[in-house]
C-alpha cells in the first residue's frame, strides 16, 4: 500500500494561510525531498566482466543528481543488478531524501526486494541484506521497468564493463 501524491501544477490563487495552501506545501515539499534512480548492472558472461551504472534524479524536477558507471570485475548478471543498486542507495544517502523510488530491469531483484521471492542464492542473500539494511526506514519503492525504459542505466553500465576500470 503507497500514498500518491500529485503536484499542483500551477499555483492556485489562494491567501497564504488558506486550507488548501496548507495542504499543497506540505506535499510539495515531500516530492522536493524525493530521489529517483534508475540502476542496472550487466556481465559478458554469467559470470564475467561486470559493470554498474546508474542515474539518480530529483523527482520534482528531473533532475540529474549524479550518475555512476563502476567496473565490478567478474562476477554474475545478478549480483552486478545488486551492486549497482547498492551503490546507486549508497550516493542517494548523501542527499538526504525523504522518500526514494528504484526503477530496475531485473524482474528477479525486484521481487525479491518487494518480498514476493525469496533469496535463495548464497551470494545473493549478503547482497540484499545490504540493500535492507541502506533502506533502513526510508520509504522505497521497487518497481520493475522494461529495459528500454532503462537505456542510461545500462548505457552507464556498458561503458564500466568497456573501461574495465
Amino acid at each position: 500500500m503507497g500514498y500518491r501524491l500529485y503536484a499542483v501544477r500551477y499555483p492556485l490563487p489562494q491567501p497564504d494561510n488558506s486550507p488548501t495552501r496548507q495542504l499543497v506545501n506540505p506535499l510539495i515539499n515531500v516530492i522536493m525531498n524525493s530521489i529517483v534512480i534508475h540502476s542496472d548492472g550487466g556481465a559478458r558472461g554469467n559470470p564475467g566482466p561486470a559493470g554498474a551504472g546508474a542515474v539518480l534524479t530529483e523527482q520534482a524536477t528531473g533532475k540529474t543528481l549524479h550518475e555512476i558507471s563502476t567496473y565490478l570485475g567478474a562476477t554474475t548478471n545478478n549480483q552486478a543488478e545488486y551492486q549497482a543498486l547498492i551503490l546507486a542507495l549508497q550516493t542517494a544517502r548523501t542527499y538526504q531524501p525523504d522518500r526514494l523510488t528504484c526503477y530496475l530491469d531485473s524482474e528477479l531483484i525486484v521481487r525479491q526486494l518487494n518480498g514476493r521471492y525469496r533469496v535463495k542464492h548464497p551470494d545473493l542473500k549478503p547482497l540484499y541484506l545490504k540493500v535492507v539494511s541502506l533502506v533502513g526506514t526510508l520509504p522505497t519503492q521497487f518497481i520493475h521497468i522494461p529495459r528500454e525504459k532503462n537505456q542510461r542505466a545500462d548505457a552507464l553500465a556498458n561503458q564500466a564493463m568497456d573501461r574495465r576500470r
